[in-house]
């Protein structure tokens, strides 16, 4: 998928704040996920981001763009938070450059689109505003990824299907859901999927997944995972819903491969790191995700 291999971190190797989606409300969260990657060894650039914003974005869109593009080179870019915005910028033409990416949830639109531009180094992690949440272990992990240490396998629930190995790509549903159809969609072909989300609706979540399999997306995986779904639960009584376990089991259930529930990927303390690109593999039977590459 990928052109070249991001080089592991380096104490002393520099890192810029990102705020590409909605604008900021938490400084201090964002300055203890700074000092938290600043005790790595890391140096952190100037910025301004949290003074920033118009309208609910964290600036205009040249303004957040410009976020990715320092003047210097940097080997990561920090993205503050999510929300909404990051994919407005793939509507300009980003000259991506080697090293690393960090985000979720509305960063899944940089991720897939510097991924799909051919370059390696895009993690689904912590973003600086939810990083001091996160339970030590999963600090440790980023930790690990970023400096080029081994990672232990991710355990879930396994729905069967066997095994599968392909290159690994993981999503917030919503956004990759709006990125089919454009140039910045990775390949899907005999890829790994894990998919994540917060906030919508079982139907909602149901309509998502119908769209994926009317357009053939989900036929191409050869292996496809699931992390935690928050907040997506319908209070509407139980005659007239179903869980969203349900419709992720239900939607996916005739693809006839492995599948796996409940990884710990997502919108809630303990979002494991994953690097995008790189080869996985997928036990539905074991239930477990693990890194090859």
């Amino acid at each position: 998928m990928a052109e070249q291999t991001a080089a592991p971190l380096r104490p002393g190797d520099a890192m810029a704040v990102v705020a590409a989606s909605s604008a900021l409300a938490d400084a201090e969260r964002l300055h203890q996920g700074v000092s938290l990657l600043e005790s790595w060894g890391l140096r952190c650039r100037p910025h301004s981001v949290v003074e920033r914003h118009w309208g609910y974005l964290a600036g205009r869109d040249e303004q957040r763009l410009d976020d990715l593009l320092p003047e210097t080179p940097v080997s990561l870019l920090a993205c503050a938070r999510g929300g909404w915005g990051a994919a407005r910028l793939l509507e300009w033409p980003i000259p991506w450059q080697p090293g690393w990416l960090l985000g979720f949830s509305d960063v899944t639109a940089l991720l897939w689109g510097r991924l799909a531009a051919g370059f390696d180094g895009g993690i689904h992690g912590p973003l600086l505003t939810t990083l001091s949440s996160e339970p030590e272990w999963s600090q440790q992990r980023l930790r690990q990824l970023l400096f080029g240490e081994a990672l232990q396998d991710l355990q879930g629930r396994g729905l069967g299907g066997g095994i599968a190995s392909g290159p690994l790509l993981v999503a917030n549903l919503t956004v990759a859901s709006h990125l089919l159809g454009s140039p910045w969609i990775p390949d899907l072909d005999g890829a790994i999927l894990i998919l994540e989300d917060v906030g919508e609706a079982p139907y909602r979540i149901d309509r998502m997944l119908t769209h994926w399999r009317l357009c053939g997306a989900l036929h191409r995986l050869a292996g496809l995972g699931f992390g935690s779904f928050s907040d997506c639960e319908d209070d509407r009584p139980d005659q007239l819903n179903f869980t969203v376990s349900q419709v992720l089991e239900e939607r996916t259930a005739d693809l006839n491969i492995p599948r796996v529930m409940d990884l710990p990927v997502g919108h809630q303390p303990g979002n494991a790191a994953l690097p995008l690109g790189r080869q996985a593999r997928l036990d539905g039977d074991k239930g477990q995700l693990s890194l090859l590459s």
